[in-house]
């Protein structure tokens, strides 16, 4: 049965819940950890809310961002370094285990990604040194194809590790089983990221898609054999949270308190 000290919820999942009475209610429910975006923690404060999570033992296993790298103008570009490394500041305030780098799509008027792929590799090496000194690792995400135009141009497991490749030491990768599952390189790129994950997400892939807006599923209700995956990634030496990210129009209705109930169970069954 899987460690319950080792899950986390990412606050997304029972977003009835403001921060605070997330923080409280998962620790009630004997989770260990909690992943975060910028904008319910600026709401709170960020010493609130690592104070918060240190009064009920709470680790941030994840500070998440979209669009980081979607500027091209000159002006655009050093106002997106500004508020990226504020990012980097305010995960290292929380103590949290990564930075998530989702790094956005296509600029207005692009065309293909090319543009949009050499953008995020450059970004990524410029925040590097900050993220370094601040001891934040960065944790890249790859996002399933289909929202590639609009959310993430870094689609592919070998294109993450292609970047951990290139930029070294301080980039580690987030596997997320909704957006890699389908990928049939996926357990040689698993095997590839040895000793490079810094996070692994869990929800599941329903069928039919369009059942939610989302797409996202409780564990065990979708397709994907979120056990094996998990064992690729225990096999890459990765040992911290697991963490579910639950984005669903659905799950997001119900009372929250619940909502982590079938979260632990569905965990320990299918996980």
């Amino acid at each position: 049965m899987p460690d319950l000290e080792r899950l986390s919820i990412n606050h997304i999942t029972t977003p009835r819940w403001a921060l605070p009475d997330a923080i409280a209610g998962y620790a009630k429910a004997g989770i260990r950890g909690i992943g975060v975006w910028p904008a319910d923690v600026e709401r709170y404060g960020v010493a609130a809310t690592r104070r918060a999570m240190d009064q009920h033992g709470l680790v941030a296993t994840s500070l998440c961002c979209g669009s980081m790298f979607v500027a091209t103008a000159k002006a655009d570009v050093a106002r997106q370094r500004e508020r990226n490394r504020a990012l980097v500041d305010q995960a290292a305030a929380l103590g949290a285990r990564s930075l998530i780098c989702v790094s956005g799509g296509l600029a207005p008027g692009e065309k293909g990604l090319a543009a949009a792929r050499g953008r995020t590799r450059d970004e990524l090496a410029e925040l590097l040194a900050h993220a370094r000194a601040a001891g934040v690792p960065i944790g890249i995400e790859p996002i399933h194809p289909m929202k590639a135009a609009e959310v993430s141009s870094l689609t592919t497991l070998a294109q993450a590790n292609d970047l951990c490749d290139a930029l070294g030491e301080g980039i580690g990768i987030v596997v997320d089983v909704f957006h890699v599952w389908w990928d049939p390189t996926l357990p040689r790129e698993l095997e590839r990221s040895m000793g490079r994950i810094v996070g692994f997400h869990l929800c599941d892939w329903l069928v039919p898609f369009g059942e939610n807006v989302s797409g996202r599923g409780m564990m065990g209700d979708g397709i994907v054999d979120i056990a094996e995956i998990r064992a690729g990634v225990e096999r890459a030496r990765y040992r911290g949270f697991c963490e579910i990210e639950l984005p669903s129009p659905v799950w997001q209705l119900r009372d929250p308190a619940d909502v982590v109930r079938t979260c632990i169970e569905r965990y320990r069954r299918y996980c």
